[in-house]
Protein backbone atom coordinates (compact mmCIF):
# COMPACT_ATOMS: atom_id res chain seq x y z
CA UNK A 1 0.00 0.00 0.00
CA UNK A 2 1.36 3.38 -0.54
CA UNK A 3 -0.46 6.89 -1.67
CA UNK A 4 0.31 9.77 -3.76
CA UNK A 5 -0.98 13.03 -2.47
CA UNK A 6 -2.34 16.26 -4.39
CA UNK A 7 -3.01 19.08 -1.73
CA UNK A 8 -4.05 22.39 -2.87
CA UNK A 9 -2.13 25.18 -1.87
CA UNK A 10 -4.33 26.80 0.98
CA UNK A 11 -4.40 27.26 5.24
CA UNK A 12 -8.46 27.00 4.47
CA UNK A 13 -9.75 23.41 5.82
CA UNK A 14 -10.94 21.72 2.54
CA UNK A 15 -12.80 18.81 1.81
CA UNK A 16 -10.59 15.41 1.14
CA UNK A 17 -11.45 12.93 -2.23
CA UNK A 18 -9.61 9.61 -1.56
CA UNK A 19 -9.40 7.99 -4.78
CA UNK A 20 -9.26 3.80 -5.42
CA UNK A 21 -8.62 3.18 -8.90
CA UNK A 22 -10.01 0.17 -10.59
CA UNK A 23 -8.44 -2.92 -12.24
CA UNK A 24 -10.21 -5.57 -10.91
CA UNK A 25 -8.41 -6.27 -7.96
CA UNK A 26 -5.87 -7.19 -10.43
CA UNK A 27 -4.26 -3.93 -11.48
CA UNK A 28 -4.64 -0.19 -10.83
CA UNK A 29 -6.19 1.89 -13.69
CA UNK A 30 -3.73 4.88 -14.29
CA UNK A 31 -6.18 6.65 -16.42
CA UNK A 32 -8.39 6.21 -13.13
CA UNK A 33 -5.60 7.91 -11.12
CA UNK A 34 -3.96 10.91 -11.30
CA UNK A 35 -6.32 12.85 -14.15
CA UNK A 36 -8.99 12.54 -11.65
CA UNK A 37 -7.47 13.75 -8.72
CA UNK A 38 -6.51 17.10 -10.90
CA UNK A 39 -10.04 17.44 -11.70
CA UNK A 40 -11.25 17.46 -7.97
CA UNK A 41 -8.27 19.49 -7.24
CA UNK A 42 -10.01 22.19 -9.60
CA UNK A 43 -13.27 21.24 -7.86
CA UNK A 44 -11.76 22.46 -4.48
CA UNK A 45 -10.87 18.83 -3.05
CA UNK A 46 -7.27 17.84 -1.52
CA UNK A 47 -7.09 14.57 -3.40
CA UNK A 48 -5.00 11.50 -2.11
CA UNK A 49 -4.37 8.43 -4.27
CA UNK A 50 -4.82 4.73 -2.44
CA UNK A 51 -2.82 1.87 -4.21
CA UNK A 52 -4.18 -0.58 -2.56
CA UNK A 53 -3.35 -3.94 -2.39
CA UNK A 54 -4.27 -6.31 -5.62
CA UNK A 55 -4.27 -9.91 -5.83
CA UNK A 56 -2.91 -12.25 -4.40
CA UNK A 57 -3.63 -10.59 -1.34
CA UNK A 58 -7.08 -11.04 -0.56
CA UNK A 59 -10.20 -9.40 1.55
CA UNK A 60 -10.38 -7.81 3.88
CA UNK A 61 -6.65 -6.67 3.04
CA UNK A 62 -7.35 -3.50 0.80
CA UNK A 63 -10.63 -2.64 2.96
CA UNK A 64 -8.43 -2.58 5.56
CA UNK A 65 -5.77 -0.23 4.09
CA UNK A 66 -8.60 1.83 3.39
CA UNK A 67 -9.52 2.63 6.52
CA UNK A 68 -6.18 3.13 7.73
CA UNK A 69 -5.68 5.78 5.20
CA UNK A 70 -8.79 7.38 6.76
CA UNK A 71 -8.26 7.06 9.95
CA UNK A 72 -4.49 9.05 9.31
CA UNK A 73 -5.98 11.86 7.10
CA UNK A 74 -8.81 11.96 9.86
CA UNK A 75 -6.31 12.36 12.64
CA UNK A 76 -3.97 15.03 10.75
CA UNK A 77 -6.68 17.14 9.34
CA UNK A 78 -5.08 19.84 11.15
CA UNK A 79 -1.87 19.50 9.49
CA UNK A 80 -3.08 18.70 6.11
CA UNK A 81 -5.68 21.48 6.25
CA UNK A 82 -8.61 18.93 5.86
CA UNK A 83 -12.33 19.23 6.66
CA UNK A 84 -12.32 15.83 9.06
CA UNK A 85 -16.16 16.12 8.38
CA UNK A 86 -16.24 15.80 4.86
CA UNK A 87 -13.94 12.81 3.66
CA UNK A 88 -14.79 11.03 0.54
CA UNK A 89 -14.25 8.18 -1.10
CA UNK A 90 -13.87 7.88 -4.95
CA UNK A 91 -14.05 4.38 -6.44
CA UNK A 92 -13.88 3.45 -9.74
CA UNK A 93 -14.93 -0.51 -10.98
CA UNK A 94 -13.57 -2.55 -8.02
CA UNK A 95 -12.10 0.47 -6.94
CA UNK A 96 -15.76 1.19 -6.61
CA UNK A 97 -16.38 -1.81 -4.85
CA UNK A 98 -13.49 -1.20 -2.23
CA UNK A 99 -15.18 2.03 -1.07
CA UNK A 100 -18.89 0.82 -1.20
CA UNK A 101 -17.05 -2.12 0.98
CA UNK A 102 -15.52 0.87 3.42
CA UNK A 103 -19.24 2.40 3.51
CA UNK A 104 -20.76 -0.87 4.62
CA UNK A 105 -18.16 -2.34 6.92
CA UNK A 106 -16.57 0.25 8.61
CA UNK A 107 -18.51 -0.53 11.68
CA UNK A 108 -18.70 -4.22 10.91
CA UNK A 109 -16.85 -6.14 13.46
CA UNK A 110 -14.67 -7.84 11.68
CA UNK A 111 -13.13 -4.03 10.33
CA UNK A 112 -13.42 -2.93 14.37
CA UNK A 113 -11.52 -5.84 15.78
CA UNK A 114 -8.52 -5.49 13.64
CA UNK A 115 -8.60 -1.46 13.78
CA UNK A 116 -8.80 -1.44 17.61
CA UNK A 117 -9.79 2.45 17.92
CA UNK A 118 -12.96 4.16 17.62
CA UNK A 119 -14.65 3.58 13.83
CA UNK A 120 -15.57 6.73 13.65
CA UNK A 121 -12.28 7.53 12.81
CA UNK A 122 -12.16 5.83 10.06
CA UNK A 123 -16.15 6.26 8.54
CA UNK A 124 -16.26 7.80 5.90
CA UNK A 125 -18.34 10.51 5.09
CA UNK A 126 -19.55 9.99 1.44
CA UNK A 127 -19.43 7.42 -1.45
CA UNK A 128 -18.70 8.50 -4.75
CA UNK A 129 -19.33 5.41 -6.84
CA UNK A 130 -17.90 4.96 -10.48
CA UNK A 131 -19.36 2.33 -12.80
CA UNK A 132 -18.77 0.56 -9.38
CA UNK A 133 -18.46 -3.68 -8.91
CA UNK A 134 -21.12 -4.34 -6.76
CA UNK A 135 -22.81 -7.56 -7.04
CA UNK A 136 -21.83 -11.29 -7.07
CA UNK A 137 -24.98 -12.69 -8.49
CA UNK A 138 -26.49 -12.53 -11.87
CA UNK A 139 -24.67 -9.51 -13.18
CA UNK A 140 -21.57 -10.05 -11.26
CA UNK A 141 -17.82 -9.38 -12.55
CA UNK A 142 -16.32 -12.45 -11.70
CA UNK A 143 -12.79 -11.51 -12.07
CA UNK A 144 -13.07 -8.96 -9.63
CA UNK A 145 -14.74 -11.55 -7.16
CA UNK A 146 -12.18 -14.34 -8.15
CA UNK A 147 -9.24 -11.81 -7.78
CA UNK A 148 -10.65 -10.19 -4.33
CA UNK A 149 -10.08 -14.02 -2.48
CA UNK A 150 -7.27 -15.37 -5.02
CA UNK A 151 -9.50 -18.02 -6.60
CA UNK A 152 -9.08 -19.17 -9.89
CA UNK A 153 -11.87 -17.75 -12.52
CA UNK A 154 -13.19 -20.55 -13.36
CA UNK A 155 -14.23 -22.02 -9.81
CA UNK A 156 -16.29 -18.58 -9.42
CA UNK A 157 -19.83 -19.43 -7.71
CA UNK A 158 -22.01 -16.19 -6.49
CA UNK A 159 -22.71 -18.26 -3.08
CA UNK A 160 -18.93 -18.21 -2.15
CA UNK A 161 -18.85 -14.38 -2.30
CA UNK A 162 -22.34 -13.62 -0.40
CA UNK A 163 -20.67 -11.97 2.50
CA UNK A 164 -18.90 -9.41 -0.46
CA UNK A 165 -21.86 -8.86 -2.59
CA UNK A 166 -23.01 -5.28 -1.19
CA UNK A 167 -26.35 -5.02 -1.85
CA UNK A 168 -26.83 -7.79 1.32
CA UNK A 169 -25.20 -5.56 3.64
CA UNK A 170 -26.70 -2.25 3.19
CA UNK A 171 -27.83 -0.09 6.77
CA UNK A 172 -28.77 3.28 7.89
CA UNK A 173 -25.16 3.90 8.76
CA UNK A 174 -23.94 4.31 4.93
CA UNK A 175 -22.67 7.50 3.99
CA UNK A 176 -24.64 9.44 1.40
CA UNK A 177 -23.88 8.04 -1.97
CA UNK A 178 -23.30 9.46 -5.16
CA UNK A 179 -23.55 6.82 -8.74
CA UNK A 180 -23.11 7.15 -12.16
CA UNK A 181 -22.80 4.12 -14.69
CA UNK A 182 -23.49 3.77 -17.88
CA UNK A 183 -26.11 1.29 -19.74
CA UNK A 184 -23.90 0.59 -22.44
CA UNK A 185 -21.22 -1.06 -20.04
CA UNK A 186 -20.76 -4.77 -20.93
CA UNK A 187 -18.01 -5.61 -18.60
CA UNK A 188 -19.85 -4.66 -15.22
CA UNK A 189 -23.41 -4.22 -16.14
CA UNK A 190 -25.37 -1.34 -14.78
CA UNK A 191 -27.35 -3.31 -12.71
CA UNK A 192 -24.72 -3.35 -10.31
CA UNK A 193 -25.70 0.22 -9.63
CA UNK A 194 -29.57 0.37 -10.16
CA UNK A 195 -28.77 -3.17 -7.12
CA UNK A 196 -27.09 -0.43 -4.84
CA UNK A 197 -29.19 2.36 -4.98
CA UNK A 198 -32.56 0.23 -4.69
CA UNK A 199 -31.17 -1.04 -1.24
CA UNK A 200 -30.07 2.50 -0.56
CA UNK A 201 -33.22 3.85 -1.11
CA UNK A 202 -34.89 1.12 1.17
CA UNK A 203 -32.92 1.70 3.68
CA UNK A 204 -33.40 5.57 3.71
CA UNK A 205 -29.64 6.50 2.81
CA UNK A 206 -29.13 9.80 0.91
CA UNK A 207 -27.81 9.21 -2.49
CA UNK A 208 -27.93 10.14 -6.09
CA UNK A 209 -27.87 7.75 -9.16
CA UNK A 210 -27.00 8.85 -12.83
CA UNK A 211 -27.74 6.39 -15.77
CA UNK A 212 -25.95 7.43 -18.81
CA UNK A 213 -26.76 6.19 -22.12
CA UNK A 214 -23.54 5.38 -24.42
CA UNK A 215 -19.86 4.67 -22.59
CA UNK A 216 -17.68 1.63 -22.26
CA UNK A 217 -16.58 0.39 -19.07
CA UNK A 218 -13.73 2.13 -17.57
CA UNK A 219 -13.96 5.78 -19.60
CA UNK A 220 -13.07 7.45 -16.31
CA UNK A 221 -13.35 11.47 -16.63
CA UNK A 222 -14.32 10.51 -20.33
CA UNK A 223 -12.37 13.11 -21.74
CA UNK A 224 -9.54 13.34 -24.15
CA UNK A 225 -6.91 12.91 -20.78
CA UNK A 226 -8.72 9.95 -19.90
CA UNK A 227 -9.27 7.89 -23.19
CA UNK A 228 -7.76 4.68 -25.04
CA UNK A 229 -7.64 3.46 -28.59
CA UNK A 230 -8.15 6.81 -30.02
CA UNK A 231 -10.86 8.55 -28.31
CA UNK A 232 -13.13 5.63 -27.88
CA UNK A 233 -14.01 6.62 -24.71
CA UNK A 234 -14.58 10.49 -25.23
CA UNK A 235 -18.05 10.90 -24.33
CA UNK A 236 -18.85 14.32 -23.80
CA UNK A 237 -22.69 13.65 -22.19
CA UNK A 238 -20.50 11.58 -19.31
CA UNK A 239 -18.18 14.16 -18.69
CA UNK A 240 -20.48 15.82 -16.58
CA UNK A 241 -20.32 13.58 -13.98
CA UNK A 242 -17.79 15.52 -11.29
CA UNK A 243 -19.89 18.57 -12.04
CA UNK A 244 -23.21 16.45 -10.86
CA UNK A 245 -21.12 15.03 -7.74
CA UNK A 246 -20.15 18.65 -6.69
CA UNK A 247 -24.20 19.41 -6.97
CA UNK A 248 -24.46 16.79 -4.55
CA UNK A 249 -21.91 17.16 -2.29
CA UNK A 250 -22.90 21.07 -1.83
CA UNK A 251 -26.82 20.34 -1.86
CA UNK A 252 -26.33 17.56 0.80
CA UNK A 253 -23.86 19.80 3.23
CA UNK A 254 -25.77 22.98 2.57
CA UNK A 255 -29.05 21.34 3.29
CA UNK A 256 -27.39 19.23 7.07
Amino acid sequence: MNTKEFFLNTQQNLPLMIICPGGGYEHLSVREADPVAHKFNSLGFHCVILHYSLCPSVFPTALLELCQIIKYYRQNADTFFIDKNKICLCGFSAGGHLCASCGCFWNASFITEKMQCNSELYKPNMLLLSYPVISAGEFAHKGSFCNLFNIKHEDFQSSIFQNVSLEFHISQTVPPVFIWHTLADDSVPAENSMLFALELKRHNVPFELHLFLEGKHGISLATKETSRDGGVDIVKECQVWPNLFLNFFNTYYKEI
